[in-house]
């Protein structure tokens, strides 16, 4: 069993019935979640005219090795009427493997852990209420540590 770390988010339609859905969808086709942070509300990063997104943290137990976890996440956004037309657009759903257990693997379709975390505080305030102190395997600090010194400063709120 791994131990992946996911990050959950949207900004179209109805965000938290989109993220319900999703944990749902998560549970049934790719292990168990053993703990989800709250709900934080974030305006757009990179493409920032659009509505501002909803973002969770969850911690799942997994028998799926990671690229077939990818595919699986994937496959859920697709069925949720995830449309990919640009770069950081807006979405129904997106959902972003953080970390897996202490692995360290970059290919052309997974890079783990996910290259940005670092400097995204709307992934790293959800993921610090739930794993703190989480050790990134490359950076070799916590989660915790990787939030007090993230340069992101967009407004990141609990809902």
């Amino acid at each position: 069993m791994n131990t992946a770390y996911l990050l959950i988010g949207g900004n179209l339609g109805d965000r938290a019935a989109y993220l319900q859905q999703a944990l749902k969808q998560i549970e049934a086709l790719c292990g168990s979640i053993s703990c989800a942070s709250s709900i934080y509300e974030t305006a757009a990063w990179g493409n920032t005219n659009q509505p501002s997104f909803y973002n969770q943290a969850v911690k799942l137990i997994t028998p799926l090795a990671p690229e077939a976890l990818l595919e699986q996440l994937l496959a859920i956004e697709l069925e949720m009427g995830r449309v990919r037309e640009e770069k950081y657009g807006p979405r129904t759903i997106d959902l972003d493997i953080l970390m897996i257990d202490d692995k360290v693997l970059d290919t052309q379709k997974l890079t783990i852990p996910h290259p940005h975390l670092h400097s995204r505080r709307f992934a790293l305030l959800p993921l610090a209420e739930i794993a703190p102190s989480l050790h990134h395997p490359i950076l070799d600090k916590t989660v915790h540590e990787l939030l007090l010194n993230c340069p992101d400063t967009l407004d990141v709120q609990k809902k």
